[in-house]
């Protein structure tokens, strides 16, 4: 699968690849039965593969009409993906070889699809061992500042980190008085 999806974007540097789902609805595909074997793959933030023309990301909470189940499909890899980032070390697959706790953070909110702290992703990530510091250091942003420190995923392979662990979206607290 990744030779094939190598020869249709140029993706090289995958960062991780493993089979989603097989669906087999006789009504998935109105011109006939058709099984179709979906798979999960992941691409760090830092590279950038040649599209073919007919080809062109999109964010997935404005992904264009799609064929068939291939939007339910995709909302499988995107469950999927937010369970793994909770319980593994997955997110080694999308980030840079090096980063900064901001940098990784912004990969994990826009794959969450909510906000995370920066000091908690940190605690929790230091605390699974999944994180180790580079001892080097970021030059300071445009504004200037401190220099942050700049970390690596202690494995380049999938783990599983914490089997019972879950990001949550911060839970939305009901109007009113408490206790009503």
């Amino acid at each position: 699968m990744a030779r094939q999806l190598a020869a249709k974007v140029e993706v090289a540097a995958l960062g991780h690849l493993e089979q989603l789902e097989t669906r087999s609805d006789p009504d998935r595909d109105p011109r006939g039965r058709t099984v179709a074997t979906a798979y999960l793959g992941l691409i760090p933030s830092h590279v950038d593969p040649a599209l073919p023309e007919d080809t062109a990301w999109h964010p997935v909470e404005a992904l264009p009409a799609t064929a068939f189940d291939h939007g339910s499909i995709v909302g499988s890899a995107l469950r999927r993906l937010r369970s793994k980032l909770s319980y593994t070390n997955v997110g080694f697959a999308l980030a840079p070889p090096e980063f900064t706790v901001a940098e990784l953070r912004e990969i994990y909110v826009a794959a969450l699809g909510y906000d995370v702290t920066a000091t908690n992703l940190q605690r929790v990530l230091l605390r699974r061992g999944v994180l180790e510091a580079t001892g080097e250091q970021a030059p300071p942003g445009r504004s200037g500042g401190r220099p942050a420190a700049l970390y690596r995923f202690a494995a380049p392979e999938l783990e599983v980190t914490d089997p019972f662990a879950v990001f949550r979206p911060p839970a939305t607290r009901p109007a009113g008085p408490r206790g009503s």
